[in-house]
């Protein structure tokens, strides 16, 4: 657990440090993400982590207020803005990783759909704030320095490969595709059985990019063969929730060297 919670911590110490010198006026910029401003984007985040951390301490309290659709609304979209919004963000996610440094791997917490592994629950929170950290990064034209970290997001798009399509309604369309990626640091991971036919290769990054819908796959420079391959990366989603379509070409573009 000590890997995965630490790697949600610094994705949000992260974003936090690129926040931190704006002034207030700053936070009300849209960004590419359905014209979300920065305010909207950390709401969400401090939002959610506020109510993680419920579903970690108090379980009971948690289930208690998934039944009132307008408690839980209020409790995921707080109502601060600015330096304020980001201190008590900064406030809760520092307490959300500190209980999940120590929680026990195997225990379950509940969630708005099915029970989560606490060790996933972590992932997902750091993918979540990766995700969405993205488009405040583009707003402000900052390349972002990814790390090895980003393996736990990239695990996650790999295992939801045909979580994708039952989410839609659709038939899986066969084994999951063999998957080699590059890393931050220049190691090669791979996922899944060895296919000449059909495969995913390319920078992990833009990997994680597709499967967390932050880029089109056209946007991204990934090798893709095989029907189902393309199929995937064309719906990929490892989020949880209804289906959801990917950006527009163009509409949500990299920062390139």
């Amino acid at each position: 657990m000590t890997e995965v919670a630490q790697a949600f911590l610094e994705e949000a110490r992260s974003l936090a440090a690129v926040l931190a010198p704006l002034k207030d006026d700053d936070w009300e910029q849209s960004t590419t993400f359905k014209g979300w401003s920065f305010d909207h984007i950390v709401q969400h985040l401090h939002g959610t982590d506020r109510v993680a951390l419920m579903a970690l301490q108090d379980p009971d309290a948690f289930n208690a207020m998934k039944q009132d659709p307008k408690r839980a609304g209020v409790e995921m979209q707080p109502t601060v803005a600015g330096k304020v919004l980001l201190e008590h963000w900064q406030r809760d996610f520092e307490a959300l990783g500190s209980a999940l440094l120590s929680w026990d791997p195997a225990t379950r917490v509940p969630w708005f759909g099915p029970d989560m592994g606490v060790k996933m629950f972590a992932t997902a929170r750091q993918m979540e704030t990766w995700a969405h950290g993205q488009a405040i990064f583009d707003a402000l034209d900052i390349e972002r320095a990814n790390t090895d970290r980003i393996k736990n997001i990239a695990v996650i798009g790999v295992k939801t490969y045909g979580w994708t399509f039952v989410n839609r309604g659709l038939e899986v369309p066969g084994p999951p595709p063999y998957v080699e990626l590059t890393a931050p640091s220049g190691e090669v991971w791979s996922f899944n059985d060895f296919s000449e036919a059909c495969f995913i290769e390319g920078d992990a990054v833009d990997f994680c990019h597709v499967v967390t819908q932050v880029r089109h796959v056209a946007d991204v420079d990934l090798m893709i063969s095989g029907d189902a391959a393309h199929e995937w990366m064309s719906i990929a989603q490892c989020f949880a929730g209804p289906p959801e379509m990917p950006p527009e070409p163009g509409s949500r573009t990299a920062i390139r060297n």
